[in-house]
């Protein structure tokens, strides 16, 4: 991991927000997610808008980032944007409806709680989990999915930060201390993995997820869904 004076030996640009823009859409927002892979806690959902000015000094993805320096670009990109908004969906959304459509859900209440509409829509990685539902909820935003465009695009790195450090705040004012939320945000770091052992899953545990097949004694909370027709897996 960069130390935290050290940025991304390459920073992410608007190649592709400029590609949307010269087809004729005004207002880009780029899409990223947080918490997919989490034990415990929502998946949270970020919408970020720019004016497609130079963004803050070492903007990146999130994950390259350390904490000190994630939580500073994020009070500067919050001052920068033109917009930017948060979505997200619970652990129960997670159990009953599966992480797909719990990404979609969160990704439709960023998006719906933006300002203004945006004409289009990038998205980190390659599935479009958005998909028809939203298309035929009249909702159809156009959507260009990007391999690492947490990398690559300055909407969607900016969406990357805000996201985690939206989700780790909520984390860490969830309290209980013993699963240590603070430091591991609701994955599976060995301090949160005893305490499960110990003291089974809180009320912000994800009770579909399979980690529970691996505790006996609490095993019987294990939550088992039908298969969902169009369910990506994504873990």
């Amino acid at each position: 991991m960069p130390s935290e004076e050290t940025a991304a030996p390459t920073g992410p640009d608007y190649a592709i927000e400029k590609q949307l823009t010269d087809a004729g859409a005004v207002r880009v927002a780029g899409v990223d997610e947080v918490g997919r892979g989490a034990w415990a806690g929502p998946v949270v959902v970020c919408a970020a808008v720019t004016d497609l000015s130079a963004p803050p000094p070492g903007l990146t993805d999130s994950k390259m980032l350390t904490p000190r320096r994630r939580t500073a670009i994020a009070g500067a990109l919050e001052g920068w944007l033109v917009a930017y908004a948060f979505g997200a969906a619970s652990p129960e959304e997670i159990d009953e409806a599966g992480m797909t459509e719990a990404l979609r859900r969160s990704a439709v209440r960023a998006l719906e709680a933006l300002p203004e509409r945006p004409d289009a829509v990038i998205l980190d990685g390659k599935h479009n989990f958005l998909g028809e539902r939203v298309a035929s909820a009249g909702r159809p935003w156009p959507v260009r999915t990007e391999i690492k465009a947490d990398l690559r695009s300055v909407s969607v790195a900016a969406a990357s930060v805000l996201a985690k450090v939206h989700r780790d705040t909520l984390m860490a004012g969830l309290g209980h201390e013993e699963y240590a939320f603070a430091a591991n945000a609701g994955y599976p770091s060995p301090v949160h993995q005893e305490a499960l052992r110990r003291l089974g899953p809180t009320p912000h545990h994800r009770l579909s997820w399979s980690y529970l097949d691996d505790l006996p004694q609490w095993r019987h909370l294990r939550r088992h869904r039908p298969e969902i027709e169009g369910q990506l897996s994504l873990l």
